[in-house]
């Protein structure tokens, strides 16, 4: 078991295979932004051989995002061999949609648990403004195909003032009629991010119990996350609501992350950390590693510092991972 030194547990690890993708979304990848050369990317044997480490340290959840993680090949394949690693209970994966479709048996087949679509309209033309491609009904029948499946899954939208916040209704519509969460998160300043006005929860949550007065806070906790879940009377699923700027929930962090090049961050914000790509590619052992990752995770911070660029990142998003 992990315990940093602000008494949380930290037992779940975001790994971003890929800074590609298919799409490029205008406040995440635009057209401008250069990927990585691919000898920087983490192999997949050395992102299986860093699991087991952080699996012996008591890591055991893991999602797996990009960029768009079903753009690298034998996606589905690094997803069975994570999960069969001792100590990993639970793996999950973060998809745009576009290719979910098509590859969803052999995830399914992998093991893969459970799944997140990232969707912030409802509306073919403006997905394509705000995404640049024209795959709208690619990516609603990929969130169809995993829903009839019976694969949990969940849908995250990101509200942004002067963009979709006129669609929050169709998407409580949809909780309403499916057995699904449809979450809601505020928009962070990394990166493109900054360039756009988060919308804040609270006037979501506002909107929720005024288009149902029956609404009412759940008191269950539904996958790894700090998402705080809301329902009505008649609704099939879930409405969540992740107030990462307004609502900060630090204090319950669990989570690090590793990017696609092998840097292992303590927060999303902070710009904190440790290569263990150069560590491994240098020969380092698996006790090496583990005592590296187990001295960083005591300098995790306390909170991030969305606003005031206090120890921020200079990655993007896209760079970071999902």
């Amino acid at each position: 078991m992990i315990i940093d030194h602000f008494n949380r547990q930290i037992d779940y690890v975001r790994i971003s295979i890929t800074d590609r993708c298919n799409l490029r979304c205008k406040y995440c990848m635009p057209e401008d932004v250069p990927f990585v050369p691919h000898e920087r990317i983490l192999r997949y044997e050395e992102i299986v051989r860093i699991v087991k480490v952080l699996a012996d340290l008591g890591i055991s959840k893991v999602k797996v995002t990009g960029g768009e993680p079903l753009v690298r090949r034998e996606c589905a394949d690094l997803i069975q061999e994570i999960h069969e690693i001792d100590g990993i209970d639970m793996v999950t994966l973060t998809t745009n949609g576009v290719l979910l479709k098509e590859q969803l048996p052999a995830l399914q087949e992998a093991g893969l648990d459970a799944i997140n679509v990232s969707l912030d309209t409802l509306q073919r033309e403006r997905y394509q403004e705000i995404t640049g491609k024209d795959v709208f009904e690619q990516v609603m029948n990929g969130i169809k195909t995993a829903y009839e499946s019976g694969i949990p899954m969940k849908i995250n939208c990101v509200p942004v003032q002067g963009e979709n916040i006129d669609e929050l209704p169709a998407f409580f519509e949809w909780a309403r009629q499916k057995n699904v969460a449809v979450r809601f998160i505020e928009m962070m300043p990394i990166g493109y991010g900054e360039i756009y006005k988060s919308y804040p929860v609270e006037e979501i949550r506002k909107e929720f119990f005024a288009h149902y007065p029956g609404a009412y806070l759940m008191d269950k906790k539904l996958g790894n996350g700090p998402a705080v879940y809301y329902s009505a009377p008649g609704f099939a699923g879930e409405i969540g609501m992740i107030g990462a700027v307004h609502e900060k929930f630090c204090s319950g962090c669990n989570r690090i992350r590793l990017t696609s090049e092998g840097f292992l961050k303590l927060c999303l914000y902070s710009g904190e950390g440790v290569d263990l790509r150069s560590m491994i590619r240098s020969g380092c052992t698996d006790e090496e590693l583990a005592q590296t990752i187990g001295q960083a995770i005591t300098r995790k911070p306390k909170e991030h510092h969305f606003g005031d660029h206090i120890d921020a990142d200079t990655r993007k998003m896209s760079q970071i991972g999902g």
